[in-house]
């Protein structure tokens, strides 16, 4: 049985300067965005629709400011939303945690409507383009999750070889490492599909659909390994908030991979 190795969560301190390595994977899954977007618009049925490297950077802000407002609200509003009614100023207070990738993405969603809208682009097409970017930054804050020794697994099987103590838990029962779990299924699986299926022309929309779909079932799977959040619980029908949060994703990735599309990107 493993014990989490009780990582110091600040990366670099330069006097009252403090650097921590979860904001350090979010720097790096930007990073890759940008790097794997700029890869993704020399694909000739991308480059095709008239994307360009400066359309990425542009892109890339309005995605930055969509994560962090999104988390941040989401969080606020999904999980805790009584707690930060009664006090509404933590909300700014992004440094105590506490970050939805459900919101994220809801945050990420309306920055890309704002930036197509803005840019005469349908909202499906800008988000046909930045699918099978994302999945690498989900494994780099799912790794800074693990650093922390956040959000750990339920209970498993001490025989299990890779079932770790999470001290930080409060207990010293062998648990799920659910944090690797869900860096490897929403991160590395998922972009191995995407990418390799969004290397070709698709239907407008397919491509978000084969991402929406892709997400919401491998998160709402590795949730059966992630321990519920102790102030919620198991919600209806045993079900974790983060289960009842994929169910419309994969409605939607549903949706959008079966209609008829307007268009195909050539």
């Amino acid at each position: 049985m493993l014990t989490h190795p009780q990582f110091d969560p600040v990366a670099v301190a330069i006097g009252p300067l403090q650097i921590h390595w979860y904001g350090l994977t979010y720097l790096v899954a930007f990073a890759l965005f940008y790097l794997l977007a700029s890869r993704r618009v020399q694909l000739p049925h991308v480059r095709h629709e008239g994307w360009s490297r400066r359309d990425i950077e542009d892109m890339l802000f309005f995605g930055v400011l969509g994560v962090i407002l999104g988390g941040r609200l989401g969080y606020a509003l999904f999980y805790k939303p009584g707690h930060y009614l009664a006090n509404p100023l933590e909300i700014l207070m992004v440094w105590k945690g506490g970050m939805s990738f459900h919101g994220g993405l809801l945050g990420v969603l309306i920055a890309l409507a704002v930036y197509g809208r803005l840019r005469q682009r349908p909202f499906l097409g800008v988000t046909d383009l930045v699918a099978p970017c994302v999945p690498l930054g989900i494994a780099c804050v799912r790794l800074g999750n693990f650093i922390n020794g956040e959000l750990w697994g339920r209970a498993a099987d001490p025989s299990l070889p890779w079932a770790m103590v999470f001290p930080q838990s409060g207990s010293m029962i062998a648990r799920h490492p659910s944090q690797l779990y869900q860096a490897a299924l929403e991160g590395l699986l998922l972009f191995a599909i995407l990418w390799v299926y969004g290397r070709r022309p698709r239907g407008i929309g397919q491509v978000s659909g084969a991402f929406a779909l892709g997400y919401g079932a491998l998160r709402f799977a590795a949730e059966y390994f992630r321990e519920p959040d102790a102030f919620l619980g198991l919600l209806a029908l045993n079900m974790s908030m983060g289960q009842w949060l994929s169910l419309p994703l994969i409605g939607i990735g549903l949706w959008l991979l079966l209609r008829r599309p307007a268009a195909v990107i050539r």
